[in-house]
């Protein structure tokens, strides 16, 4: 009797395991399959960056013809060059933005209250900001940072998202 009890349990242990052998299998079958999609999409927007930059190029060679040769001249305005944040640096552009409106120069603790993250990560995301060309001012006071976004760019964000915030980011604020 003990030994068919034994048995009993290898078996439906064995059909546990069954269970969850099938369920594994069906998430690496989908992990695959986005692993798949977000490698496409990602080569497609790699050839749409790439289309982009050579348009600018023609803008730009357009821009010069018509100012030599027909006595146009252009509004030089400052050129920036932002890569794409993620959504949380989205977030904690659009925190320092809004607040900066508010206060002026805005702290790492100040982002911290109001996104619920660590000043810690703040400064790792304001840093990464930095360095994906996002003109951040950043001035120390009494050992602590400040920081403030140049003007310029500010107003050119407001008039034409340079940044790409996308619409979830902005509804949230």
């Amino acid at each position: 009797m003990e030994e068919q009890n034994h048995s009993d349990i290898r078996f439906a242990v064995k059909m546990l395991f069954d269970e969850i052998k099938e369920e594994l299998d069906e998430h690496l079958i989908s992990i695959n399959h986005n692993t798949n999609e977000i490698s496409s999409n990602y080569e497609y927007l790699c050839e749409l960056d790439f289309k982009i930059n050579k348009l600018s190029e023609r803008i730009d060679n357009l821009q010069l013809f018509l100012e030599k040769n027909a006595g146009f001249t252009v509004e030089k305005k400052p050129k920036y060059d932002p890569k794409p944040l993620s959504n949380n640096e989205q977030d904690v552009f659009l925190v320092l933005y809004t607040l900066e409106e508010k206060k002026g120069a805005v702290s790492y603790n100040e982002i911290s209250r109001r996104t619920g993250l660590s000043e810690d990560l703040i400064s790792s995301y304001i840093t990464r900001m930095i360095e994906k060309n996002v003109p951040i001012i950043k001035r120390y006071v009494n050992n602590q940072p400040l920081l403030r976004l140049d003007p310029q760019f500010k107003r050119l964000q407001a008039k034409e998202n340079i940044l790409r915030l996308n619409q979830r980011t902005i509804a949230s604020y």
